[in-house]
């Protein structure tokens, strides 16, 4: 029998972490003006990343020995301040995360605002926080105190550089922001000089997240992903069918499963938030169920003390985490990478002449490069 790997790729062993290096066209160099660091060029650009994706969209993986029923433990919402949620998700087995934030740039920002933002763009920048930035200052507080090295790698996507494509770095050196503070900085001197766009995918955003988790060697990581509305969905795509930017974003979170990486989509604006109930709940073939889905506008509308609101917000964003965490490890995924292995049987046939006929395609994890070899 002769097995061939398909797929997978080498993960660099590195000290520090940062973007995953790729010789690849989505490395962008067009001029992208904005406001630069110290010395810097005016016009310097951060770089437009374009993960290789670690799959062909619409190519489904099932994982019928694997998948896990949804018998996640809930954490108990009898909290008053964000330490204690912190404090929860330590006793519940979290032992350590990396935080990725991806940003969306698309142009229905300035409109879904309307009703909850005083008729504002949700990137409006102001004396006080946006939407935007109370999402990633609350979630980057509460998850601080599991990352290790603070270093959050951080994406903007949807804007007219990237479309439904690409994704761009928020440091102009390809360096990851040094805590969810520098992440609030480098977000509002980005802001003025970006042109929102579209349509929305999530998937770029998502392979880049499963890039970097690969680069990591297997750590486990957080995608927080910040979002107005919902994926693009054409008026053309018939009713109980999913348009391009939907299927894509489908395979990418069902790919993502495959890896020690949870998703949390935090929903800003005015919505409305139909399809992103259905990722959280109904995407079929996932080795665990890696999604989450939080209202902001809804939980930050209410007639409570702002404090409460907070945690609130923290909770529900966080409170399928160390479920998440635990399902990697009962998956084995944690450290390992998934590799497509292609089985070969081979018969003899007359005059001494072998076939080798494709069988099947079985998939299985294996530690990854940057802590072991791959299987031969």
């Amino acid at each position: 029998m002769i097995v061939e790997v398909m797929g997978g790729k080498s993960s660099k062993e590195t000290t520090q972490r940062h973007f995953p290096s790729y010789s690849s066209p989505s490395f962008s160099h067009q001029p992208y003006p904005q406001s630069p660091y110290p010395q810097q060029h005016p016009n310097h650009t951060p770089r437009h990343h374009h993960a290789p994706a670690p799959y062909e969209h619409g190519g489904h993986t099932h994982h019928k020995n694997r998948k896990l029923e949804k018998k996640f433990s809930i954490i108990s919402d009898d909290y008053q301040t964000l330490e204690q949620v912190t404090d929860a998700l330590a006793q519940a087995g979290l032992e350590s995360s990396n935080l990725i934030v991806g940003i969306d740039f698309t142009k229905s920002n300035e409109w879904t605002g309307s009703r909850s933002f005083n008729h504002r763009s949700l990137h409006h920048l102001g004396s006080g926080l946006n939407p935007y930035e109370q999402a990633i200052s609350i979630i980057g507080k509460t998850l601080s105190a599991f990352d290790e090295d603070n270093l959050i790698p951080c994406f903007g996507f949807g804007d007219a550089s990237t479309h439904d494509q690409e994704v761009f770095g928020f440091d102009p050196e390809e360096r990851y922001c040094n805590g969810f503070e520098e992440v609030l900085r480098r977000y509002r001197e980005i802001v003025p000089h970006l042109k929102l766009s579209g349509p929305t995918s999530f998937a770029p955003v998502i392979e880049m997240a499963m890039s970097i988790v690969e680069e990591s060697g297997g750590q486990y990581h957080v995608l927080l992903i910040v979002a107005d509305g919902q994926v693009t969905r054409s008026v053309d795509t018939a009713h109980g069918k999913v348009g391009p930017q939907e299927q894509n974003t489908i395979d990418a979170i069902i790919k993502a499963s495959e890896y020690p990486l949870s998703i949390i989509l935090v929903g800003v604006g005015d919505g409305p938030w139909d399809t992103m109930r259905e990722f959280d709940d109904n995407i079929p073939c996932r080795a665990f169920d890696n999604f989450q889905f939080v209202n902001f506008t809804e939980i930050m509308s209410k007639n409570v003390d702002p404090l409460r609101k907070q945690t609130e917000f923290a909770l529900s964003a966080l409170m399928e985490i160390p479920s998440q965490y635990k399902a990697t490890l009962e998956l084995s995924i944690l450290g390992f990478a998934l590799y497509v292995l292609l089985i070969r049987r081979t018969w003899l046939l007359l005059a001494g002449i072998r076939l080798a006929v494709i069988v099947e395609n079985t998939s299985v994890h294996v530690p990854f490069a940057a802590h072991q070899s791959k299987p031969e």
